[in-house]
C-alpha cells in the first residue's frame, strides 16, 4: 500500500510497503534532466549526477560512499534522463537510515572539488566514447534527434565533448541551486518500510529550506525536426543498427495505453509480429523490438533492430509492411487479449522489485502529481479495444511521419 506526505518545506515523501521482503530501496528523484539545459551546458545534468558521488561532508570521497554501502551488502547507483535524475540505495531494511544518510549527504553537502571535476571529466568523455562505440544505443539518440530537432528534448543526455570539457565548478553549483529544491524533489522508499517512520527519517536527513526552482524546462516545439527522413551515421560495423518510427504521444495522453498495447502487439516479445515476421520468417535481424518513449508533452514510437548489413532495405521494408498491416486490418481479439495480459503480467512481476516500485511512484508523483496503482494501470489496459488499436495505428503510422536512423558501413543514405 502506498502513502504520501508532503513536508512543510515542500519535499514529498512516498512509501510503498511490500510484503514478503526484508529489502528496501531509497530513491530521490529530481526534476533536473537534460530538458532543463541550454546548449552551452548540455550534459551538465548527467555530469552533476557523477559529481554527487565524489565527496561531501560526511562521506568525503567516492571510496567512502562505496565502502559504506558495500559494507552492508547494498547496491547503489544513479541515472539521468531527459526529464529527471535519480539517486538510489538498496539495502536490508535495518540499514535504511544508512541509505538515507548517504543520499542526503551527497545531495545536500557535495563539495564539487575542482580536482575531482577534472578527473571525472575524463571518465565522462570515455562514457561518451563508449556510447559512440555501442551503435545499438547511439542509433536511438540519433533517431530522437531527427524527430525532435535542435531543442533540449532532441539532445543527448550525455552532452557534447566541448561542453564536457568546458564545465567548471561554478556551473555545477548554480545548476544544483536552481533545481535541487524541496518542491522539485520526491523521496520514495519501497519494501519493508513503515510510512510514519520514513517521514521522521526524511525530516531528519533532509532539513532543507523551502525554495522554488529557478530554472524552467523548455517545452517541446513541433516543427523543429531535421526534416530529413533518413539519418545515416557511417561506421564500420558487422551489423546494421536501425530505428524506424514516428512521433508518439505524451505520457498523460488519453491513448497512452492504446499505444502501449499496439507496441506490445507489434514488437513486445518473441511472439510479436515484428519478431516473427522480420527475424523468424525472413531471417533479417538478430534483435528486433518495438517501444515508446513517453515525455511530459510529446513522445516517440519506434522499432529498433540489428540487421544483416547486406539487406538493410529488406528489413526496413518488412518493418514498414507490418506498420501498414496493423493500420489496415483490425487486430484479432485473441491477439489483443494476449497483448493486454502480457503488459499486465510484466507489470505484476516488476512490482516484486522494490527498486522498480520506488521509481514508479517517484516518477508519477514528481512529473504528474499523482500516484498510480496496479489496479489503475490494469483497468486502463483492459479498456483498450480493437478499434482503438487500429485508430491509433492509422493516426500515427503514416508513411509521411516515418523517420529512419541507421548506423552501418554505408556512405550514401539515398539507398534507403
Amino acid at each position: 500500500m502506498h502513502r504520501k506526505t508532503t513536508l512543510a518545506n515542500g519535499l514529498r515523501v512516498v512509501t510503498d510497503s511490500i510484503k514478503g521482503t526484508e529489502a528496501v530501496t531509497a530513491l530521490v528523484l529530481v526534476r533536473a534532466g537534460s530538458r532543463w539545459e541550454h546548449r552551452e551546458i548540455n550534459g551538465i545534468s548527467h555530469f552533476l549526477e557523477h559529481m554527487f558521488f565524489k565527496g561531501a561532508k560526511k562521506y568525503k570521497d567516492a571510496k567512502s560512499v562505496s565502502e559504506a554501502i558495500d559494507g552492508v551488502g547494498g547496491d547503489f547507483n544513479a541515472f539521468t534522463s531527459k526529464e529527471y535524475a535519480g539517486y538510489f540505495v538498496k539495502v536490508a531494511s535495518k540499514h535504511m537510515k544508512l541509505a538515507l544518510d548517504v543520499i542526503s549527504d551527497m545531495l545536500l553537502h557535495s563539495r564539487f572539488d575542482q580536482e575531482e571535476i577534472e578527473k571525472e571529466r575524463g571518465v565522462i568523455l570515455e562514457e561518451f566514447n563508449m556510447y559512440q562505440d555501442t551503435p545499438m544505443y547511439q542509433v536511438a539518440w540519433n533517431f530522437e534527434r531527427a524527430v525532435f530537432g535542435n531543442q533540449p528534448i532532441g539532445w543527448d543526455e550525455v552532452g557534447t565533448k566541448d561542453v564536457i570539457r568546458a564545465l567548471q565548478r561554478e556551473d555545477f553549483v548554480k545548476y544544483k541551486e536552481s533545481l535541487y529544491t524541496p518542491g522539485n524533489m520526491v523521496v520514495s522508499l519501497a519494501g519493508a518500510v513503515d510510512h510514519d517512520e520514513v517521514v521522521e527519517m526524511v525530516q531528519k536527513y533532509f532539513p532543507m529550506e523551502s525554495a522554488e526552482p529557478t530554472r524552467t524546462m523548455l517545452p517541446f516545439e513541433a516543427g523543429l525536426s531535421t526534416m530529413e527522413k533518413v539519418t545515416l551515421q557511417s561506421k564500420k560495423t558487422e551489423q546494421t543498427h536501425l530505428v524506424c518510427g514516428v512521433p508518439g504521444l505524451p505520457e498523460e495522453h488519453e491513448d497512452h495505453y492504446v499505444l502501449k498495447v499496439l507496441s506490445s502487439i507489434l514488437g513486445g516479445n518473441m511472439s510479436s509480429r515484428m519478431f516473427l515476421a522480420v527475424r523468424e520468417a525472413k531471417g533479417l535481424a538478430y534483435y528486433i523490438s518495438c517501444g515508446t518513449e513517453d515525455y511530459l508533452d510529446t513522445g516517440v514510437f519506434y522499432t529498433r533492430a540489428g540487421v544483416d548489413i547486406n539487406r538493410p532495405t529488406d528489413a526496413v521494408k518488412a518493418i514498414i509492411e507490418e506498420y501498414a498491416k496493423i493500420a489496415a486490418e483490425p487486430v484479432p481479439e485473441a491477439e489483443l487479449k494476449k497483448a493486454k495480459e502480457f503488459l499486465k503480467g510484466k507489470l505484476v512481476l516488476s512490482l516484486e522489485d522494490s527498486e522498480h516500485v520506488a521509481q514508479m511512484h517517484a516518477q508519477s508523483e514528481l512529473l504528474y502529481d499523482k500516484l498510480r496503482t496496479l489496479a489503475d494501470i490494469s483497468k486502463a489496459i483492459d479498456e483498450v479495444t480493437v478499434e482503438d488499436v487500429q485508430r491509433i495505428a492509422q493516426t500515427l503510422l503514416k508513411p509521411e511521419l516515418l523517420h529512419l536512423a541507421l548506423i552501418g558501413p554505408y556512405e550514401d543514405k539515398g539507398e534507403f
